[in-house]
């Protein structure tokens, strides 16, 4: 799965979706996907991530205390 940083605009890969979803991870490791060498996997705070559309992440995802009732 692919998410956009939001300070630099660059695709970042995530490859463990499970930490993605779990709303008490507040860090994902994924690659960025500047250049045309695999980059090296680095941590990133959720908060600073967005879909590729610009799009925020679910509140379900970012808050371990949100309820939807």
């Amino acid at each position: 799965m692919f998410l956009k940083s939001k300070q630099t605009g660059t695709l970042i890969q995530i490859n463990d979706t499970e930490s993605l979803i779990n709303p008490n991870q507040q860090e994902i490791k994924g690659q960025n996907q500047a250049g045309q060498e695999e980059q090296d996997t680095t941590t990133y705070n959720k908060q600073e991530l967005v879909f590729p559309s610009g799009e925020s992440l679910p509140r379900c995802w970012l808050d371990s205390n949100y309820t939807t009732a």
